[in-house]
């Protein structure tokens, strides 16, 4: 089965990058040595810390496998590419929500970099999937669970 390619920002790919390599070289070290200590307590069948040890090594190896596959099949967007006349991913934008009478910046991502508390949204969600192909000034309606927002496009920028 392929996997769809993974749309992410250079600081995106960083971040995975590191999160990889902490996970490898720290994490796996400290998932030994609780297996070990774990085991150091006897008899496997009524030891509850080896179980858990078990399980967080079996997550880690599950999340190391997760970036790696993510990696593999990361295009990276380029900053030079990201088009400041129309929304697209890499866009930051300042919007204007029409029935709150506020000013809101979203920093379009892909989905493995959406992060709400600094208004990263995915390109994917309903938000990012209405905004992006569009310009400064245009009047874009969104449908979202609680109704439609309503934004007029105030800048873009990268």
């Amino acid at each position: 089965m392929e996997q769809k390619q993974v749309i992410i920002t250079d600081e995106g790919l960083r971040r995975l990058e590191d999160e990889l390599e902490q996970l490898k070289t720290v994490k796996r070290k400290e998932m030994a040595e609780k297996i070990k200590l774990a085991l150091s307590f006897g008899d496997l069948s009524e030891n509850s810390e080896y179980d858990e040890a078990k399980n967080e090594q079996a997550m880690v190896e599950n999340r190391i496998a997760t970036i790696e596959s993510l990696l593999k099949n990361a295009k990276v967007i380029d900053q030079e590419d990201i088009d400041t006349d129309v929304v697209s991913i890499g866009s930051i934008i300042k919007v204007e929500d029409i029935e709150f009478d506020e000013i809101v910046t979203y920093h379009i991502v892909g989905s493995t970099e959406v992060d709400p508390d600094k208004n990263k949204i995915s390109d994917e969600s309903p938000v990012g999937k209405a905004l992006i192909g569009h310009k400064v000034d245009d009047l874009v309606e969104v449908d979202v669970p609680s109704g439609k927002i309503s934004f007029k496009i105030l800048e873009i920028t990268k």
